[in-house]
């Protein structure tokens, strides 16, 4: 049996801190996935919400390509995306709740079957709650 598979991303400038406004350029591929097995590829560039309350969550930008017996791509060859990062919500690590801004990965499979991957990245540099002292 081979080994399971993983779907990597990659990001241009990875782990550096994105500025509202720049461009998110990047990556992803399917390792170890035979393309017959694939229905459908979606990818998006979205925010979410940890912590207390309600959860929530925005996409930014979307995209899906869809696979059929005509389709002969091959999803180990990575996939280019790019996306003008919006001015807000920033990235934010409070104590009661986070913002973490997300290129997530979803792999539709024939048999119903998903697999998901996503790389969390930070847009702004606003300071943790955590970090700060007093001033004064």
């Amino acid at each position: 049996m081979g080994a399971e598979p993983a779907i990597i991303i990659r990001l241009e400038g990875n782990g550096r801190v994105y500025r509202p406004g720049e461009s998110l350029c990047g990556e992803y591929w399917i390792q170890s996935l035979p393309g017959d097995q694939l229905k459908a590829i979606e990818a998006s560039v979205l925010w979410y919400t940890e912590g207390k309350g309600d959860e929530d969550m925005a996409v930014q930008e979307f995209w899906r390509r869809d696979f059929d017996a005509e389709c002969s791509l091959d999803p180990s060859r990575p996939e280019p995306f790019g996306v003008r990062l919006p001015g807000s919500p920033l990235s934010y690590e409070g104590r009661i709740v986070k913002i973490r801004w997300c290129v997530r990965v979803r792999v539709f499979l024939q048999r119903g079957k998903e697999l998901l991957g996503q790389k969390v990245f930070q847009l702004g540099d606003v300071p943790s709650p955590q970090a700060g002292g007093l001033s004064g």
